[in-house]
């Protein structure tokens, strides 16, 4: 058996020449060089096409798309109109809302309640006052009540969710069966025992029951977007680089979690101005008469003299139906120009 080396028809490699699989350092360094300048170019290629294009952000595009749906631009317009008349009610009510007219009160009587007249467009309420005033200022106590219910909510939901979903563990375990709890009672029913439990109703039990009811709503949310983040590459970097729990969790996680909870405290608007009128309704709100407010209008006037002058369960139940409307079409248009899964 021959030498392969000196095997005949075999040829040997010259002195000085390339075998395969090996090239002159220097070839070799000047093909990575020429990829490295291909790549280069190519990359500012793309960067001078995006600067051309302009570049979009996420809120932007949000933005842009939430200015291309129709549904949601008539829920903003709702909820615009809605603000201005409650920021602006002094200047827009033609009366006191708590003062009581000769002209409405001598022809009044409990089977007679005056209607509209020149004055008074919408007529008086059963104690001779402006019903379209107290309509009015109606809306300063709804947006009142809606909105501080809804942000004491987010901020305890914020709170449990965010400890949930940065800690998980026995910490996450009792946090969220607490909130099962609470989200397997219906909500009105819930809201109902807490302003039960006060000494007194106010317009501030009304405020902390409704806030209350909304907290597992926004702690589950925000667990679940905390769960997702934890896993996701730039905290794994983090973590990597030795930063900081508390670090990871305010500057990396928590920031990245709260887009969807903030388009539900949106939608959180909308449940949070019907669950206090319906409190107000069943008389367990604020107990001044005098204090105008749309569910209080529609329990105690409403109902009782419904018979007489149904105006007065009408004008306010189809103010509660069409601002509660304007925020759930505003959210969702907002949900589905921030969250692409959601999107038609």
């Amino acid at each position: 058996m021959s030498d392969p080396i000196t095997r005949p028809g075999v040829a040997t490699p010259r002195d000085g020449a390339d075998t395969p699989g090996q090239r002159p350092k220097g070839a070799t360094e000047r093909g990575i060089g020429r990829l490295g300048d291909r790549k280069k170019a190519k990359l500012d290629e793309l960067a001078r096409a995006s600067a051309d294009k302009g570049g979009v952000s996420l809120i932007r595009d949000a933005v842009r798309r939430l200015r291309h749906n129709p549904v949601a631009m008539f829920g903003a317009a709702i909820v615009a109109v809605f603000v201005l008349v409650a920021i602006f009610a002094p200047l827009l009510a033609p009366h006191d809302p708590g003062q009581r007219f000769d002209e409405l009160t001598k022809n009044l009587t409990v089977d007679n309640i005056p209607g509209a007249s020149g004055d008074f467009p919408l007529g008086s309420d059963p104690l001779g006052r402006d019903f379209l005033s107290r309509l009015i200022y109606g809306s300063r106590q709804t947006l009142f009540v809606g909105v501080f219910a809804t942000l004491i909510g987010l901020a305890l939901g914020t709170l449990f969710g965010a400890l949930a979903g940065a800690f998980g563990g026995w910490v996450d375990n009792i946090l969220m069966r607490l909130t099962d709890v609470m989200l397997a009672l219906p909500a009105l029913l819930l809201a109902i025992s807490l302003v039960a439990m006060a000494s007194r109703s106010s317009q501030w039990t009304v405020i902390m029951a409704v806030a209350i009811v909304n907290v597992p709503i926004f702690a589950r949310l925000l667990r679940g977007s905390m769960l997702a983040q934890r896993e996701s590459d730039h905290v794994l970097a983090a973590r990597a680089l030795g930063v900081k729990q508390r670090s990871i969790v305010l500057r990396h996680m928590l920031p990245n979690a709260m887009t969807a909870v903030i388009v539900q405290a949106t939608l959180t608007l909308s449940t949070a101005i019907l669950e206090a009128a319906s409190l107000s309704f069943l008389g367990l709100g604020d107990p001044d008469i005098n204090r105008a407010e749309w569910g209080l209008m529609l329990g105690v006037d409403g109902v009782r003299y419904f018979e007489v002058r149904p105006e007065l369960a009408y004008y306010p139940a189809l103010a509660i139906i069409v601002v509660a409307l304007g925020f759930t079409l505003l959210g969702e248009g907002m949900r589905e120009a921030i969250d692409p899964k959601s999107r038609r």
